[in-house]
């Protein structure tokens, strides 16, 4: 596994968890200190600090020093590299379905409908509806 991938992997485990998305949500406002992080979580300080070394450890954001305060700082290179990753699967899978899509147009148009097949017994489709009875 390359480091890439490593870090990608670290990143999408990071964005998993709500508390986490959220602290980067906020962070892409702007600049913010541990405590106006902490400030919209029923959580203590101790525990946002560890969600932000987890978001820290895979780049996510940075921490500062300015002063006595430490704000924290979202950092777009890890961030433009999932939605890179992201984007370019949707494009493949979006690519396949289109594929697909047509496969499935060009197979109604070349053959006859659903209607129109013979079941394996050898009895119409509108046989199968009333359960094989005669009318």
């Amino acid at each position: 596994m390359s480091r890439t991938d490593e870090r990608l992997d670290a990143t999408f485990t990071a964005l998993a968890d709500p508390t986490r998305r959220a602290i980067v949500a906020h962070l892409a406002r702007g600049d913010a200190t541990v405590n106006e992080l902490a400030a919209p979580f029923a959580m203590t300080l101790p525990g946002i600090s560890k969600h932000l070394k987890v978001l820290e450890r895979c780049g996510l954001i940075s921490r500062t020093r300015r002063a006595q305060f430490r704000p924290c700082h979202l950092e777009g290179d890890a961030l433009e590299t999932a939605m890179n990753w992201i984007e370019t699967n949707r494009r493949l899978w979006s690519e396949r379905f289109d594929r697909l899509d047509e496969h499935l147009r060009d197979l109604r148009q070349d053959g006859p409908s659903p209607r129109e097949q013979a079941r394996p017994d050898g009895r119409a489709p509108e046989d199968a509806q009333d359960g094989g009875r005669p009318g």
